[in-house]
């Protein structure tokens, strides 16, 4: 990763979104040390946000086509916050573990979603 961004000046999520890092050619050790770290994690991080984007678009598009009363109000890192009526509760749970593990199919690697149901965030958790 550290090479390519050398190379071609940027590195790029699994999409292909790229992130551009004209401090990799840094003189600066700090500057340049920075700047490696970054892009390594970039891809990772990245295609983790592109991932939850897409998952909030495909939830969104059912919630609507299935005339749920169900409102995403947050998303927070790898995390989606609903609310909800409680007799939409099962649906939602399985519409939203769907929706959330089969956003970006990556090959061999597994994608898993747990769901949890409280009164507020922390009940949930």
């Amino acid at each position: 990763t550290i090479e390519f961004a050398r190379k071609n000046g940027y590195v790029q999520s699994a999409l292909g979104r790229r992130r551009y890092f004209p401090e990799i050619a840094s003189a600066n050790n700090n500057l340049r040390s920075a700047a490696e770290r970054a892009a390594i994690n970039m891809p990772i991080q990245g295609t983790a946000a592109d991932m939850i984007k897409i998952a909030m678009n495909k939830c969104r598009d059912e919630i609507k086509a299935c005339s749920l009363k169900a409102k995403m109000i947050l998303q927070v890192h790898d995390e989606l916050v609903f609310e909800f009526p409680d007799e939409e509760a099962d649906a939602l749970k399985e519409l939203v573990a769907r929706n959330m593990r089969e956003a970006l199919p990556l090959g061999d690697v597994p994608v898993e979603a747990d769901v949890g149901i409280g009164d507020n965030w922390f009940e949930a958790h």
